[in-house]
């Protein structure tokens, strides 16, 4: 396996390390960088840090998140927008531990659930997670081609090869080569903050609601709430987040830059989700929920204007074939990692035929329906389910693992942070109780 941070602290950040395990030694005050240099040094050592914390919280603001992020500022205005700093809090937290345990166990997280759980119970969670992540897929594309009509070019001429492009990213790439190809498709996200400047927000009531609390008591709220947590601390983004860190070879020794990759790529992600809440409310504040990304792309034309629009909508492309490639890993890493079998983007198909063929299957039959006239709306609903199935589980998971200091050692949480997480999983496990148990009462006709 290819060891791209074998180097670690000394060669990344340009500080050379010291004789003590690889810690970094003070520089003399004379070669310390300044002005301008300082400033290409601390932008080179950002780079040399992001990696899978970034792409996989970044892969969250797909087609389905952005509908729902835009839905939010659609129906409640800037009303989320403390929420959401506390969805960006659990999302700290659950990535970090996910890539704590790959770094320091060197295994994600399908390899240690088989061996720490139960079979079935390992079988059961994987399943699902399969499941979701290829009605996922399915939503990507057609965010792909829902955002290229907005451009006028259909969608049956630009979903075939948007899938045969990924495809060949990651089948005849190396990891490091598809995650620098994954980085680079994060700069789209870029478009979103541009689109809420054009939307000139009352910068007073966005600065109030990220501070002070806002609840609604009505089932609209609430299930948005949830919506919000769903799509942003979603579950293949823990095993993609874990697997992308032990295909890139990290150690233990490189954890604190892994960690810090998971941090920022958590914040970065989260402010972005902020900026498309904020560009939509400004827009369209108060006329009710929407129904696709694109629609609130459309939405975005006759206040913010053109660009504004063609933003959106460039920001919808990246997004989407970012998610495209990163859904599908996700489970074929798991699915991998619990068979015991070679899992790996820099492997060939001879050697890792399960972990590509069931990345092949899940693009192939996510781009077929997307070509169909299928009800995205509500191939998303299904998808949540199942999402609000596996969530709670996964996180249990992940919680119960980075508690076990026979798995981390002394890198186990801490009774602190083990008791922050617990109310983190806690209540992200509630809420997606509260979805799954209003859809199911949805389908009845009682809600």
């Amino acid at each position: 396996m290819t060891r791209d941070l074998d180097t670690t602290t000394g060669a990344v950040t340009g500080v050379p390390a010291s004789r003590n395990g690889g810690a970094p030694a003070q520089l003399p005050a004379a070669s310390r960088p300044r002005g301008l240099k300082g400033r290409w040094a601390r932008i080179t050592m950002i780079a040399a840090v992001a990696g899978p914390g970034l792409v996989a919280a970044n892969a969250g603001n797909d087609a389905a998140g952005i509908a729902t992020y835009a839905s939010a500022g659609s129906q409640f205005t800037y009303g989320t927008l403390f929420f959401m700093v506390l969805v960006t809090v659990a999302l700290v937290m659950v990535q970090e531990m996910a890539v704590r345990l790959g770094a320091y166990t060197g295994k994600g997280l399908g390899a240690l659930i088989r061996e720490q759980f139960s079979l079935r119970l390992t079988a059961l969670a994987l399943t699902c997670l399969l499941l979701a992540n290829t009605g996922l897929v399915v939503s990507e594309f057609a965010g792909i081609g829902a955002a290229f009509e907005l451009l006028g070019v259909p969608k049956y001429a630009v979903i075939p090869p948007a899938a045969l492009l990924l495809w060949s990213l990651v089948l005849f790439g190396s990891y490091r080569h598809a995650e620098r190809i994954f980085l680079l498709m994060s700069l789209v996200f870029f478009a979103y903050p541009v689109a809420m400047i054009l939307g000139h927000p009352r910068w007073g009531n966005v600065g109030s609601h990220l501070v002070i609390p806002h609840v609604e008591p009505s089932k609209a709220f609430i299930l948005l709430g949830v919506a919000l947590i769903g799509t942003t601390v979603s579950p293949y983004m823990q095993f993609y987040a874990a697997a992308g860190v032990v295909d890139r070879g990290a150690k233990p020794e490189d954890y604190r830059l892994i960690r810090a990759d998971a941090v920022l790529g958590a914040v970065f992600a989260c402010a972005i989700s902020l900026t498309i809440i904020i560009a939509t409310a400004s827009a369209m504040g108060g006329t009710g929920p929407l129904d696709s990304a694109a629609q609130a792309a459309s939405a975005l034309k006759p206040v913010a204007g053109q660009n504004a629009e063609l933003l959106f909508a460039f920001g919808l492309i990246g997004a989407s074939a970012l998610a495209g490639a990163v859904v599908p890993l996700s489970a074929s890493y798991a699915i991998g990692e619990a068979a015991g079998v070679e899992r790996s983007v820099s492997r060939s198909f001879r050697d890792a035929p399960l972990f590509l063929g069931l990345f092949t299957a899940q693009i192939a039959l996510g781009a077929a329906i997307a070509m169909t006239p299928i009800d995205v709306i509500k191939l998303l609903i299904g998808t949540q389910v199942l999402q609000g199935l596996i969530s709670p589980i996964v996180l249990v998971y992940l919680l119960i693992l980075t508690n076990r200091r026979c798995v981390l050692g002394p890198a186990a949480n801490t009774p602190r942070y083990r008791l922050a997480a617990s109310l983190v999983v806690v209540g992200v496990g509630a809420m997606s109780t509260i979805l799954l148990v209003q859809t199911v009462v949805g389908w009845f006709g009682l809600g």
